[in-house]
C-alpha cells in the first residue's frame, strides 16, 4: 500500500516536472566542457607570441584601448588578466536590463575583447550575447526567462526531482540482496517489449546515477534559493552568523603619478605569484575601490581570495585570504566546482556529463512507461 502511494508520487511529480528537468539536465551535461571546448574555439585569440621578447603594456594603456574599441555609452565592466604570459588580457563590457522579461532583453550588451598585453593589438573582439554557451548558461539558469521568474521555476523543478530521486530509490530498493543481483544489468532478448526497454534504462540508470544526480541536483538548489544557500552554510560553518564581508572606501585625492591600477596590479602579483588569474573590476562611484578577484587554481575556482584597493593611490585597503575563510564559505565557492565535476578534474567532469545525461533520459523513459501503460488500458477497453 505503502509502496503504491509512493508509486502515485513518484508518477504525477514526474509528469508535472519532466520537461523542466529534461531542459536543465540536458543543458548541464553540454556546458559541462564549455572551457574546454572555448578555449580550443578561441585558441588564436587566448594565445600571443610571447617568444617576441617584448615588455607587457601598462595597464593603463591596455585599459585606455579597450575604452577605444567600444561605443559611447559602453564601458568596461571588468578584466580577466593571467599569470601565464603566453595568454592575452580579457576586457569584457556587460550592462543588463532589470526590467526584460527574457535573456535576449536582458542582456543589453556583453562583449569580450582579447587584447595582446605586449603590443595593445585588439586580436579578436566576440558578441557573448549571442554566444552559443552562454545561451545554454541562462537556458540551465533560468528556462532564458529573466532570473526572478525563471530561477524559481528551475529551483522547484529540482527540489521535484531529489524528491523523485529519494522515492525512486524506494520503488527500486529490492526485497533481498539475493535478487538485487538480477536488477543491476540489462537482460535483453530480440522479443523484450519496448515497455520492459524503457522500464530498465529508468531504473537501472537511475540507480546507477543516484548519488551523482543527487549532488548535482544539491548544488544547484544552492543557487536557486538562498534559504538552501543558508542551510548550507550553516551546517558547514555550525554558525548561523554571516561571515564579515570588508567595506573598504577610497578616500577623495588626486590621483598619484602612478597609475593606481599598475600599482594594485604589481601588488597582487607579488603576493599571489603563484596564481592562475586576476579579474578586476573597477570602482563603481567617486569613493569606490579597484576589487581584485584572485582565482588560484587554473579551471576551478574553489580556492580564491579577494583584494580591495584605493583607487586613487593603489594602496591596499583590504585582503580576505582563502585559508581565512570558514568552512562554510569554502563549500559555497566550492559549489561550482562540484556542481560541474570540476573539483575532481577531467574525470569527475566527465562523470558529471554522463550522470547530467542520464538524469535528462529519466524524464524520458518515464514519460514512455506512463504513456505506453495508459495506451495498453485503452486498448484493454475495446
Amino acid at each position: 500500500m505503502i509502496k503504491k502511494i509512493i508509486f502515485q508520487i513518484h508518477l504525477w511529480l514526474g509528469l508535472l516536472s519532466g520537461i523542466v528537468v529534461f531542459i536543465v539536465s540536458i543543458t548541464g551535461s553540454i556546458y559541462v566542457f564549455q572551457p574546454e571546448i572555448t578555449k580550443w574555439l578561441r585558441r588564436d585569440a587566448i594565445y600571443n607570441d610571447y617568444s617576441n621578447g617584448k615588455s607587457a603594456l601598462t595597464q593603463k594603456q591596455l585599459w585606455e584601448i579597450a575604452r577605444s574599441e567600444l561605443p559611447e555609452g559602453e564601458a568596461i565592466s571588468w578584466v580577466n588578466i593571467y599569470n601565464d604570459p603566453r595568454k592575452n588580457q580579457i576586457f569584457y563590457s556587460y550592462a543588463s536590463n532589470p526590467d526584460a522579461l527574457t535573456y535576449f532583453g536582458f542582456i543589453d550588451h556583453y562583449k569580450a575583447l582579447y587584447i595582446n598585453p605586449y603590443t595593445g593589438e585588439v586580436v579578436k573582439i566576440y558578441n557573448e550575447k549571442t554566444n552559443f554557451f552562454n545561451i545554454v548558461k541562462f537556458l540551465h539558469w533560468s528556462l532564458l526567462l529573466e532570473t526572478s521568474i525563471g530561477q524559481p521555476i528551475v529551483g522547484w523543478a529540482t527540489i521535484i526531482f531529489v524528491i523523485l530521486l529519494i522515492t525512486g530509490l524506494v520503488l527500486w530498493w529490492p526485497r533481498s540482496f539475493r535478487s538485487a543481483k538480477n536488477i543491476f544489468l540489462f537482460k535483453w532478448k530480440k522479443t523484450t517489449g519496448w515497455y520492459k526497454r524503457f522500464y530498465d534504462l529508468h531504473n537501472i540508470l537511475g540507480f546507477w546515477s543516484f548519488m551523482g544526480a543527487l549532488i548535482i541536483a544539491l548544488t544547484g538548489l544552492v543557487w536557486a534559493f538562498k534559504w538552501f544557500q543558508a542551510a548550507v552554510y550553516v551546517a558547514a560553518a555550525g554558525t548561523t552568523t554571516p561571515p564579515s564581508q570588508p567595506q573598504a572606501a577610497s578616500e577623495l585625492r588626486p590621483i598619484e603619478a602612478v597609475s593606481p591600477i599598475d600599482k594594485a596590479l604589481t601588488t597582487a602579483r607579488k603576493s599571489y605569484s603563484d596564481a592562475a588569474a586576476f579579474r578586476i573590476t573597477p570602482p563603481s562611484d567617486s569613493t569606490g575601490v579597484i576589487n581584485f578577484y584572485v582565482q588560484q587554481k587554473e579551471g576551478v575556482y574553489y580556492i580564491n581570495h579577494q583584494l580591495q584597493f584605493d583607487q586613487y593611490s593603489g594602496e591596499l585597503l583590504s585582503e580576505r585570504k582563502h585559508d581565512e575563510k570558514n568552512a562554510g564559505e569554502k563549500l559555497i565557492h566550492a559549489n561550482y566546482d562540484i556542481h560541474t565535476g570540476a573539483i575532481l578534474g577531467l574525470p569527475g567532469k566527465i562523470l558529471a556529463f554522463f550522470v547530467s545525461l542520464i538524469a535528462a533520459s529519466l524524464p524520458v523513459t518515464g514519460f514512455m512507461m506512463w504513456w505506453k501503460r495508459t495506451k495498453r488500458k485503452q486498448n484493454s477497453l475495446f
